[in-house]
């Protein structure tokens, strides 16, 4: 999940209340309509690359981001826009992404790239994101929302895509912009044919740099098994299945874009380099697989965040959703859940102060009491929606490890889905505690390690891994299809 980026957000749209003016695409030749000319798409792309390393953060490996750079480098200056400076930053995410801003700022996740299998293959990814940027994919976008809200606006241009929390209502207006968030949702994504556009310029800047360009099929199939093993998951779990080709009604299926793909590679021929698989597998060594430590690790129906100090435990059947502003424990049927959140330091001296500066309740009652050592105070009222109707409001405060107060609000779609999840909620917010040595041992990180495929094939390697032996088939391209060759060098994740 992209999250929404909020600040130096005033600043673009700013910027887009203006009038426009006509440039030149690089790519097709035509004139075009803009509120971006290129300077002004080179400032504000600045202006947002900061927002976005402080959002996700910049993944702590050197030699990792020196190589993405080069590779990077190496495919823009055979672009239509070589002359404008790229900038290529791995962030520290999990998500199996990769996007740009426009300006020449292309980011790569550690989750993708933990899926990749080649030097190729990455390449294929960023050639891609290169494509939307030569091609003023942003700009265009951006123009043609124009008219629209500053929030969805906003969004569109830095392509951030926020999912609805559906079903769920109550203290998400008060901290959350869901509700910008959704409907920046269905437009912040490319278009059919800037999608395919942009894996038709991918195609031929990486032929250009001498990789194959059949290797953007292999990019896509990454894509494929992710659905696929989503789909085998929901089935072994007797959850929905997923549905298949949902990437925002907007977006090419992967299908279709396997196909134009192999369309756009056949028009290439020529004499490619090695895919680089050997040179990529000594790079992401040791890549840091998962949630990080910074961030919050979720194990199980565990959460750990060594940093902050605490731990906490979902009820059997609930999950847990760890994003960079809180953490929620939602009830199986999506419709309620408790969300915790970090109180600012200044919101208050006392547990009341808090709830009154915070909350701003018309009335309530205070509970006060204990969550495993710490203190904690319980609320029950009512408050003012963004309407004016009283809103029923129920939350606890619990003053944690450090000193830190957390809020947790008991969040429900309606009275009866609140009185279904009710004990629920109380056994979540019961268990926050202080981390114990178990816990700590627990939220060890995860990395990747290399290993030759043995005889004993996945399951051999499922025993001296910390994930199942699906989860090694789909982290090595093979969910669904024929083990590699004995001895092939193959990736599995380990906590050292």
């Amino acid at each position: 999940m992209i999250r929404i980026l909020s600040s130096s957000l005033v600043l673009i749209a700013a910027l887009l209340a203006g009038c426009g003016t006509t440039v030149v695409n690089p790519v097709t030749g035509q004139a075009e309509r803009t509120v971006m000319d290129e300077a002004t798409e080179l400032a504000e792309g600045k202006k947002a690359h900061a927002e976005v390393l402080k959002e996700y953060g910049v993944y702590p490996n050197a030699r990792l981001q020196a190589y993405v750079n080069e590779i990077g480098q190496k495919l823009a200056k055979q672009s239509h826009r070589a002359h404008i400076p790229w900038t290529f930053t791995v962030l520290d995410s999990p998500e199996i992404n990769a996007f740009a801003l426009p300006g020449g700022y292309i980011y790569i996740t550690r989750g993708i790239l933990a899926h990749m299998e080649s030097e190729a293959d990455m390449a294929g990814v960023i050639g891609h994101e290169i494509g939307h940027v030569t091609a003023r994919h942003g700009a265009q976008r951006a123009t043609r929302q124009q008219q629209a809200g500053f929030g969805v606006l906003a969004a569109t241009l830095l392509g951030a895509v926020l999912e609805s929390q559906a079903g769920i209502s109550g203290g998400t207006e008060m901290f959350g912009q869901v509700a910008q968030g959704v409907a920046a949702g269905y437009v912040a994504k490319y278009s059919r044919e800037q999608e395919l556009q942009a894996d038709a310029l991918g195609a031929e800047y990486l032929a250009r740099s001498r990789y194959d360009p059949r290797n953007m099929i292999d990019v896509i199939r990454v894509l494929k098994l992710q659905e696929a093993f989503a789909i085998d998951e929901a089935r072994a779990s007797g959850k929905a299945l997923p549905e298949r080709d949902n990437w925002l009604s907007s977006h090419p299926s992967n299908d279709q874009r396997l196909l134009s793909i192999g369309q756009n590679a056949a028009k290439y021929s020529g004499s490619y380099a090695s895919d680089g698989g050997q040179r990529f597998f000594q790079m992401i060594e040791g890549l840091r697989f998962g949630e990080s430590p910074e961030q919050g690790l979720t194990r199980d129906h565990n959460f750990y965040h060594a940093g902050l100090g605490f731990a906490m435990t979902a009820p059997v059947g609930w999950r847990i959703q760890n994003a960079a502003d809180a953490l929620t424990i939602v009830h199986p049927q999506g419709d309620a859940a408790l969300r915790v959140l970090p109180v600012p330091p200044n919101a208050g001296n006392s547990h009341a102060d808090i709830i009154r500066n915070t909350l701003k309740p018309k009335e309530g009652k205070l509970t006060r009491g204990q969550i495993n050592g710490f203190t904690a105070t319980h609320f029950v009222g009512i408050r003012p929606d963004d309407r004016g109707q009283p809103q029923a409001l129920q939350a606890t405060l619990v003053t944690g490890p450090k000193q830190h107060t957390y809020l947790m609000f008991h969040l429900a779609a309606d009275p009866a889905a609140r009185q279904r999840a009710q004990a629920g909620l109380l056994a979540a917010e019961k268990s926050f505690r202080a981390l114990s040595d178990t816990d700590q041992q627990a939220a060890r990180p995860w990395a990747l390690a290399l290993a030759p495929f043995p005889r004993g094939g996945f399951a051999e390697l499922a025993r001296r891994s910390v994930v199942s032996e699906k989860r090694l088939q789909l982290l090595n391209g093979t969910f669904g299809r024929s083990d590699p060759p004995l001895g092939q060098m193959v990736k599995l994740v380990v906590a050292p």
